[in-house]
């Protein structure tokens, strides 16, 4: 018995404790190798070293592992739509079961492991799960991905209030919970505040993070102080995409804003008021731009189902004063992907003020709750004007010139005489791409020729004073 544990215990060594030096492929060379009544122990021992699971290899190999009794193993989710193709192969004597994929190395996606054919469970050995509308999923993070920071909970930075009321419509006739964002500090001073409505509402708090994502990126002077609107749907279907579409819009034009308006201090700007939503939601927030964008001036739409009527009038109608983010997952509904790319287009002919993105992710909330940060930046930037509140003599920002540019920039900057200032550009997963500036100023005013030599995109400038952010602003290099 000792020998046959120190015979083990020199495979599970040789196999690095359990992989270190050599690749997956050779550890499963080595398990089949062993005798089929020595294998579950080896196994065992790759479950119980720690390490994390699914396991990467070379930025886009993936390995998902199970080690149970089971009849058949298949995963699920964002990669396959859902569908538990991915049959996973069994080392014969063990309980061992497994299946290897690629993927792109900055790939986000949600699944569940589904045994035996009918019980879809979170996979066991990953700690890392996602909030979805049907339950928690399981969640795999390539090495490539950065979990955005603006998703957490941060007890010592300032807070909003949420307030909720009941709201009924005449013109729907029913009734729904509203829930109100007010930022830290509100009311604070005598101008009124930019406000954006979110559809599926209070999804967007409870599974988006959505008020977690306001106080960060507010906190870290990223953006302007806003006011919240959070609607849920009562009908889903037929008031986002469907029979009921001009009612709801009704009912948000004519019945919740002006009482939102009336008790909050909103601004009636349409620059400042901006809708955001995903899938049907986008459809209904970009359905809502294009009727009223006298009303709401900016529009976030994300995996957005996209209507025949909404295509139409973009493209055969007279441009509308609107400024628009869309975005889509290469994994996402595949009916929704040739929508996205077509309206994308459509805006691009036109000349709309538009952004577009693509992300290696599925139709989840986790992709919109990691990306909700770029409209609120397009739209709510810190240096855009709309901060009436800021002092003068503080340390800030000037809009750089041009803007977007392609291989320089000019950046203008405000601050005291003598103090020491960085200036850092950040990408938009929040990871440090290079310090443009730092120094003490010898004046008040100053600029910076700055010459960009990295990968085109947004960037997040931020200014620095004394180790304090002072004030950040939306770049982009073409």
């Amino acid at each position: 018995m000792k020998a046959i544990k120190f015979f083990l215990l020199c495979i599970f060594i040789a196999s690095g404790g359990y992989l270190k030096g050599q690749s997956f492929a050779q550890f499963l060379d080595r398990l089949n190798s062993l005798p089929e009544t020595q294998r579950q122990a080896v196994a065992d021992s790759f479950m119980n070293a720690g390490h994390p699971l699914p396991f990467t290899e070379q930025d886009t190999l993936v390995h998902f592992v199970y080690n149970s009794s089971a009849q058949s193993v298949a995963m699920a989710g964002d990669a396959t739509g859902w569908n538990p193709n991915k049959i996973f192969t069994n080392i014969t004597g063990s309980n061992f079961w497994y299946y290897s994929t690629v993927y792109e190395t900055d790939a986000r996606l949600d699944y569940k492991l589904v045994i035996n054919g009918s019980n879809w469970i979170l996979d066991p050995k990953n700690p890392n799960t996602c909030a979805g509308g049907f339950g928690p999923n399981s969640e795999l993070r390539m090495p490539g991905y950065v979990v955005p920071p603006e998703i957490s909970f941060y007890s010592p930075i300032p807070h909003g209030t949420l307030r909720d009321t009941t709201f009924h419509s005449n013109i729907l006739g029913n009734n729904r919970q509203v829930r109100i964002y007010l930022p830290p500090g509100y009311p604070s001073g005598s101008q009124a505040y930019p406000v954006i409505l979110f559809h599926d509402g209070l999804d967007y708090i409870n599974l988006c993070n959505a008020n977690n994502i306001l106080d960060y990126l507010i906190s870290k002077n990223l953006m302007v102080p806003v006011i919240g609107v959070f609607v849920p749907a009562v009908d889903r279907s037929a008031e986002y995409a469907g029979s009921k579409i001009d009612k709801f819009t009704e009912f948000i034009t004519s019945e919740l804003m002006p009482v939102i308006d009336a008790k909050y201090k909103t601004s009636k700007d349409p620059s400042k008021r901006a809708m955001a939503g995903a899938s049907d939601g986008g459809n209904i927030s970009l359905y809502i731009g294009m009727k009223h964008p006298e009303m709401f001036g900016k529009i976030a739409a994300q995996s957005s189902d996209v209507i025949p009527v909404i295509s139409e009038t973009f493209a055969n109608g007279p441009m509308l004063n609107l400024k628009l983010y869309i975005d889509i997952g290469t994994y996402d509904i595949g009916i929704l992907i040739p929508m996205v790319h077509g309206l994308r287009d459509i805006l691009q002919s036109k000349g709309y003020d538009y952004q577009y993105q693509e992300w290696h992710e599925g139709h989840s909330w986790g992709n919109w709750r990691g990306h909700l940060r770029l409209p609120l930046l397009q739209f709510f930037p810190w240096s855009s004007g709309l901060n009436e509140n800021r002092p003068d003599d503080n340390p800030h920002l000037m809009p750089n010139r041009p803007n977007p540019f392609e291989d320089h920039t000019l950046i203008p900057f405000s601050a005291p005489v003598g103090s020491k200032i960085e200036l850092m550009l950040y990408d938009l997963s929040g990871r440090k791409v290079e310090t443009i500036f730092c120094g003490s100023v010898s004046a008040k005013d100053n600029s910076i020729e700055y010459y960009h030599r990295q990968p085109s995109g947004q960037f997040i400038l931020t200014l620095k004073e004394d180790d304090t952010i002072r004030d950040s602003m939306l770049i982009q290099a073409l």
